[in-house]
């Protein structure tokens, strides 16, 4: 005699059969998760603080014009003059500043809960960080046409046409170091300080980076310099205007700090949506 009928006789209770619970299954969409739609929103977003928007612009175009009126513009520098190399220096400082401040106010969000919301997605830590470079990028660019069209306004600047585009989109491209570095300094740092800390640390690896005038090559300075994360970029948004062969340094200077601030945004990112 079977179980089943065991079970069917009197005396014997009848065994309901066992529950099948459904299984829930969110798979990861396309891309893990960006879209136009959502860099759309994100961008809104950021463009909402005025402030700080102003600030991204204002600020680069108002050291450009104070630099350029305390040093002799009109020497030549290579392919062009002081004043071009000037220019490209603030469109590179622009950028940065924008990235970063950008990126950085992810401390904010986290204060107000954003992070937590995410959990909820199935929005990926690759993809996240890809959309707010995306993000970075348009404000970075923002801030490089401002100091490019105050130059050419101001008609201080002289290059060869081509050198306008060529060395505007070096800047806005290198940018996405800083974008990274922003996004994990904004995961690393409270909503309190992250600004703060950011501001000197920008000015302090322009400086110490060469940004704004060429270190001697050779020098300890320029020992010093080639390990901090401006001094590749710098050098390659200048080469096309003085001329200067690039050099793999260079290069590698820029991918190695690009590839330091991801993975540090990355692992940020997992462990604040991890916690619970």
């Amino acid at each position: 005699m079977t179980s089943a009928t065991q079970s069917a006789q009197p005396g014997h209770p009848v065994r309901p059969a066992p529950a099948v619970l459904p299984t829930l299954h969110r798979p990861v969409p396309a891309w893990g998760g960006f879209s136009l739609r959502l860099f759309a929103l994100e961008v809104r977003r950021l463009l909402r603080n005025r402030r700080t928007v102003i600030l991204m612009v204002v600020m680069p175009v108002a050291l450009y014009f104070i630099a350029s009126s305390s040093v002799g513009g009109d020497q030549d520098a290579g392919h062009g003059n002081v004043a071009a190399y000037i220019l490209i220096s603030m469109g590179v400082y622009g950028a940065m500043l924008a990235t970063t401040s950008a990126e950085a106010m992810v401390a904010v969000e986290r204060s107000r809960g954003w992070t937590r919301q995410l959990r909820l997605t199935p929005l990926t830590p690759v993809a996240y960080i890809l959309l707010k470079a995306c993000c970075a990028v348009v404000l970075g660019a923002l801030s490089v046409t401002a100091v490019y069209l105050a130059g050419a306004v101001s008609g201080g600047p002289q290059m060869a046409g081509y050198l306008w585009p060529l060395t505007a989109g070096i800047a806005l491209a290198g940018s996405l170091v800083f974008a990274a570095l922003g996004l994990f300094l904004g995961y690393l740092l409270p909503s309190e300080n992250v600004m703060q800390f950011l501001g000197l640390g920008v000015a302090a690896m322009a400086f110490l980076g060469g940004l704004f005038y060429p270190i001697p090559a050779g020098s300890t300075l320029d020992l010093v310099a080639s390990f901090t994360p401006l001094y590749g970029l710098g050098h390659l948004v200048h080469a096309p205007l003085t001329g200067d062969p690039v050099q793999a340094v260079w290069v590698l200077n820029v991918l190695v700090w690009f590839a330091i601030f991801v993975l540090g945004a990355v692992w940020r990112f997992r462990a604040d949506t991890a916690r619970g």
